[in-house]
């Protein structure tokens, strides 16, 4: 008996508690395939040994006690959430707005052997389905002759007629193929899906085994688990291949945004691949070309990897109110300007009532018969399928013919098993009703995945997903792993989706191989002097724009928060009867232009209920939940820019916010644990200016950053000082402290001019100084520097000395003339109101300079 083979009367081998922890594995479902055991479960049988992958995972794993497994549970948890990964789940009310990435600790595990057959099967189904696009969009000889029903392909919402007659570049539709598979009953794996418009997972597929490996090295350097590397870069490979520009390609990959449920994935692919990410407004389309809008002028894109969906890249052919695509962008697939990937019209290959009608035609294209089994399924548009099914519905899953989102008659899944008669006889109805949208479905019995659950092992349904990729060349590579997704429950059912939406974690996958490891690796190779000289890093102007309002609002957010507790501080004065109503008045004027509220206040005892009610983003306020809100939304549409710690830390300040404000609002002493709250953000946002200073490189980007901080700090410094000029409390003991402390420059005061409650210290400290940098001078004066370094590279560079110019020059106001009591400080004030119209009106020419690219010099075109 084998160290791993053992009854419940036999002693625990010595390998680190591995016995104790096997032992008290759930045993599987009846009738299923168990990967740990390598067989299938049969009724009542005792689980007494581990098939050889798994005899040879925990020999190399040192970590087999509960103990040491709960602790790498913990390892991968708390790296998942470093590294930001998220799935975003909308629509669900009991969700936040975005859901940590759910992945397992154990691997699938899959042999050599194994994986030989997924490789070709997978690889001939993809030359398969490449070829039916190109007939389809064709001649149609497939639907000619009857090989796929026309009443299934053409009437598919995903079959787009402004495709027909297009060739893509190098004649390839199919860039990037997915395949479902599950392991079944026989041991064999079957195919249960395919993913063709635009298949997720690439990235989230590396994101598992950067966290996985890392926890497991003794067992995946042993093991001979393949890499990944290759694959990446044939997938590059292929695209550029194809490309008009061949090796010199750009390629980017377009994203529908942060708001897409995968993001993530499509940040973190993108910085992997070492490409741009871009949206639809980074990109317009120029005499069929395309091309990437950036500080510097316009870029030719030649390769789009996509991550939108067909309908919306082209609001100009497809979905005229999409805002995700590009107009035009057909039309430059058509002349053969750009590589998209995947080509757009492909979506309808995925539909589970062609599933019949693939042996046919492969038959017919390549002359093969299909290697990899598909689950069975009969299209109910056949009015002989219909008819001969129609009393067996209890047998199937009832699955949508089209995608669910895109017909009147959408559903889920449907288990016959689990209906009742009277749901039955409905159900028979609708499809009776409008058979070419069902499909019938043999039920599926999936494999199952252990998975550790703290207590013992736990096995789980699993559904592999694998990815072909083209090399250009009419072949076709197996990326040597994939996305394992496992079921959220032991008793889920097995004969339904695996969805993540839907709760399902996933599993990295380890293909072992018999040969040598694949040591490819996609770091670049040494740069040489010239090329590190000429080296720059392209900013779009979607980048910039954001970056821009980064700086704005997270100046805007620090001022409001100081604003609004200088405030209720204050107000806790005015129940002591200590506040002045001039001061009381003052700052209802602050919290209404700066947004802590709106209307009108009859007086001083409803003032600090209205401003704390006010606080949270759902209030209708423009104060300070707002602003952090909008803070992370600027943050999410630049998750490819920003360091791990920045994001988190721009999330986590709204995040914690928001909770414990409202938490504050509940409470008995709602001012003061608000005052808590906001001193808590502002310890935050000082942090967060620490990074942006600090820790961010000093490109164009960063730059437009800045500026937005500067003139968000100018306009807000500029109003509150002639605020408390015009409602002459300068020179009160409440209105001096006011002051200070909004420019935060109490303690500067106080060490330079001690307790001088005089205005030419005042105002020389927040006007006239070029050190200070809240002072209005320091921040006129880094304005104009921040215009001079984004125009270095110009050929005219006039257009930075015109904006600058827009800008007054506070340290030329003489002092003695803003410190003249007798006007009221009527010319100090005015200065202060006209610099604030000033910086406002320079966001309309920066737009227009850096991000509208209309007209001026950003037309400049770079091939």
């Amino acid at each position: 008996m084998s160290a791993l083979e053992f009854s419940s009367e036999s002693r625990p081998a010595p390998l680190g508690g591995l016995p104790a922890a096997y032992r008290s594995t759930q045993p599987g479902r009846p009738g299923h395939f168990n990967e740990l055991t390598g067989r299938v479960h049969a009724p009542g049988e005792s689980q007494r040994s581990l098939s050889p992958l798994w005899q040879a995972f925990w020999q190399a794993t040192p970590q087999a006690s509960g103990a040491e497994l709960d602790a790498l549970v913990a390892r991968v948890r708390r790296r998942v959430q470093d590294d930001g990964a998220s799935y975003n789940v909308h629509g669900d009310p009991g969700s936040s707005r975005s859901r940590q990435w759910p992945l397992e600790l154990l691997p699938m595990l899959i042999s050599s052997q194994d994986w030989a057959g997924i490789d070709a099967g997978v690889r001939q189904r993809a030359r398969m389905l490449n070829a039916t696009l190109a007939d389809v969009y064709g001649q149609r000889r497939l639907l000619h002759d009857g090989l796929l029903p026309t009443d299934l392909v053409l009437a598919h919402p995903s079959y787009l007629r402004p495709m027909h007659g297009c060739r893509p570049p190098g004649g390839v539709h199919l860039h990037v193929l997915a395949v479902d598979l599950a392991r079944c009953e026989d041991g064999r794996w079957w195919v249960v899906g395919q993913r063709t418009q635009v298949p997720s997972g690439l990235g989230y597929i590396l994101e598992n085994r950067l966290v996985v490996a890392q926890q497991f090295p003794q067992a995946f350097r042993e093991m001979g688990v393949q890499r990944l590397a290759a694959s990446y870069r044939d997938l590059l490979a292929g695209l550029t291949r194809l490309s008009p520009a061949g090796a010199r390609s750009r390629v980017a990959l377009l994203t529908p945004g942060p708001r897409n449920e995968t993001y993530f994935e499509h940040a973190f692919l993108a910085r992997y691949l070492g490409i741009a990410l871009v949206e639809g407004g980074d990109l317009t389309v120029r005499e069929d070309k395309v091309y990437l809008k950036t500080l510097t002028g316009l870029e030719r894109v030649h390769v789009l990897l996509r991550r939108v969906d067909d309908d919306f890249l082209d609001p100009l052919e497809l979905r005229p109110d999409s805002a995700l695509g590009v107009p035009g962008l057909i039309q430059a697939l058509r002349a053969g300007e750009v590589v998209v990937a995947n080509a757009p019209g492909s979506g309808w290959l995925e539909s589970p009532g062609l599933s019949a009608f693939w042996p046919g035609v492969a038959e017919a294209l390549l002359g093969e018969s299909l290697s990899l089994p598909a689950v069975t399924t009969w299209w109910c548009g056949e009015a002989g399928v219909w008819a001969s099914l129609r009393n067996r519905l209890r047998e199937f899953i009832v699955v949508p013919s089209f995608p669910a989102a895109e017909t009147t008659h959408s559903f889920d899944p449907v288990v016959g098993a689990e209906l009742s008669a009277d749901k039955l006889a409905e159900l028979a109805r609708r499809i009776e009703a409008e058979p070419a949208a069902f499909t019938l479905q043999a039920p599926v019995k999936l494999s199952h995945q252990p998975v550790w659950t703290g207590r013992h092992l736990e096995p789980r349904a699993a559904v592999l997903r694998v990815y072909a990729m083209s090399d250009g060349q009419g072949d076709w590579q197996v990326l040597p792993g994939g996305l394992t997704r496992v079921a959220p429950q032991r008793e889920a059912s097995t004969e339904g989706w695996l969805s993540i939406q839907r709760g399902s974690a996933t599993v990295d996958t380890w293909v072992l191989t018999d040969g040598p490891v694949d040591t490819t690796s996609l770091l670049p190779s040494p740069m040489q002097a010239a090329e590190l000289a000429a080296a720059h890093r392209t900013v779009t102007s979607r980048s910039a724009e954001n970056l821009f309002w980064l700086g704005r609002y997270t100046e805007r957010a620090e001022n409001t928060a100081r604003l609004a507790r200088l405030t209720l501080e204050a107000l806790a004065g005015v129940q002591r009867g200590v506040l002045p109503p001039e001061m009381t008045a003052l700052l209802q004027v602050l919290a209404r232009r700066h947004g802590l509220f709106t209307g009108e206040v009859p007086g001083r005892a409803e003032f600090e209920h209205k401003l704390l009610a006010a606080l949270p983003a759902a209030s209708g306020s423009f104060g300070v939940g707002f602003n952090l809100g909008a803070l992370r939304d600027c943050g999410e549409a630049l998750r490819e820019r920003l360091s791990p710690e920045a994001w988190r830390l721009i999330h986590d300040v709204g995040q914690h916010f928001e909770q414990h404000v409202i938490e504050a609002l509940r409470g008995p002493s709602a001012g003061p644990d608000c005052l808590g709250v906001l001193a808590r953000v502002d310890t935050h946002l000082a942090a967060l200016t620490g990074i942006q200073t600090d820790r961010m490189t000093r490109d164009d980007g960063w730059r437009l950053l800045s500026i937005g901080r500067q003139i968000e700090r100018l306009v807000f410094l500029c109003e509150a000082l002639a605020d408390v000029f015009e409602h002459d409390l300068a020179l009160s003991e409440d209105g001096f402290a006011l002051v200070l402390a909004l420019f935060d420059s109490t303690i500067t005061y106080r060490a330079q001019f001690q307790a001088r409650r005089e205005l030419a210290p005042l105002l020389h400290l927040l006007v006239h100084s070029t050190e200070n940098p809240r002072s209005l001078g320091w921040v006129t004066r880094t304005l104009r520097e921040r215009f001079a370094k984004l125009s270095r590279h110009e050929a005219d560079p006039r257009w930075a000395a015109e904006i600058a110019a827009r800008l007054p020059e506070p340290t030329d106001w003489p002092l003695d003339m803003l410190s003249e009591p007798e006007t009221h400080h009527l010319a100090l004030t005015t200065r202060l109101r006209v610099t604030a119209a000033a910086a406002q009106g320079l966001s309309n020419h920066i737009s227009q300079q850096f991000f509208a690219h209309v007209v001026g010099t950003e037309q400049r075109v770079w091939q």
